[in-house]
């Protein structure tokens, strides 16, 4: 099944020498691609591969046997972050995200996740995917499951939902639900540093375990700690339409009222549709 998203990355490639690919897809060095090309062990399109030759986007690409998946492939992969682990590309830091994923492909991640919290991290190759789900004028959910030090009251919930003034700010908005006695899950439509942890300092709780469960159309699941899988073509399909909603949403605004933000750098206000956030803790979907 193809999709929107990966049409718009292919289209966007341009080709590149042949063992330039293979060295940017973890096979070898480019040294040794020239001597594996050279043995004819290398096919493009099922034809045997000369020295020297570009590959484009969306041809194949085999060593042996094995195909090779180079960084044409669109990749975006819905990784279970274990705590401990650091969104960074800081090669200094031995738990770093890349490290641990250790993946062939060449990704980084879609917004970060506080070395202490953990669940679904996305990961892709694809840089305007991350442009455009890192816009906070967007407004994209993200939803986390949340346990604190004491006991989740209807004050605390409704505190958190109205706004929280951390940072020299006030939090959007959000949808806030009591699940179980120092349990409660928030939808975000921003993501202020340690946001989460703050406001709930803020109003004298500690955060204990914090688990972010989904982002925008893309669910956690049952997916085990420090696994990763592929983003299904349902899944790409559905989010490029709430990135294109969002798009439109944010030019009518634009259009409406100007370039008004709030003193964290976003714009004001969210909508309340599919991807947007609700103001009251509890409230309807």
């Amino acid at each position: 099944m193809s999709n929107r998203i990966r049409e718009e990355f292919l289209q966007k490639q341009e080709p590149v020498r042949l063992n330039k690919y293979l060295s940017e897809a973890g096979v070898c060095s480019r040294r040794e691609a020239d001597r594996l090309i050279e043995a004819g062990k290398v096919t493009v399109d099922g034809k045997t591969a000369q020295t020297g030759m570009k590959v484009a986007p969306g041809q194949e690409v085999r060593v042996g046997k094995r195909i090779v998946s180079g960084k044409d492939e669109m990749v975006v992969l819905a990784v279970n972050k274990p705590r401990g682990i650091v969104c960074t590309e800081e090669k200094r830091e031995k738990n770093n995200i890349i490290r641990f994923l250790d993946y062939p492909v060449r990704v980084t991640y879609v917004g970060r996740l506080d070395k202490d919290s953990r669940g679904l991290l996305l990961m892709t190759n694809n840089g305007d995917i991350i442009n455009r789900m890192m816009r906070a004028a967007n407004c994209h959910e993200k939803e986390y499951r949340v346990t604190v030090d004491r006991e989740v009251t209807e004050d605390f919930l409704s505190k958190m939902a109205g706004g929280v003034p951390i940072l020299d700010t006030v939090t959007r908005p959000c949808r806030v639900e009591k699940v179980g006695k120092y349990t409660f899950t928030i939808i975000l439509t921003q993501g202020l540093n340690r946001q989460i942890r703050r406001m709930c300092s803020a109003l004298g709780y500690e955060v204990t375990d914090l688990v972010r469960v989904r982002v925008m159309n893309i669910r956690l699941g049952s997916l085990r700690e420090g696994a990763y899988r592929k983003v299904t073509d349902a899944e790409l399909e559905e989010l490029y339409d709430l990135l294109q909603n969002g798009r439109k949403e944010d030019g009518k605004h634009d259009r409406k009222h100007g370039t008004e933000r709030n003193e964290d750098g976003s714009r004001h206000g969210c909508g309340s549709g599919k991807d947007g956030a609700h103001a009251r803790a509890g409230g309807p979907p």
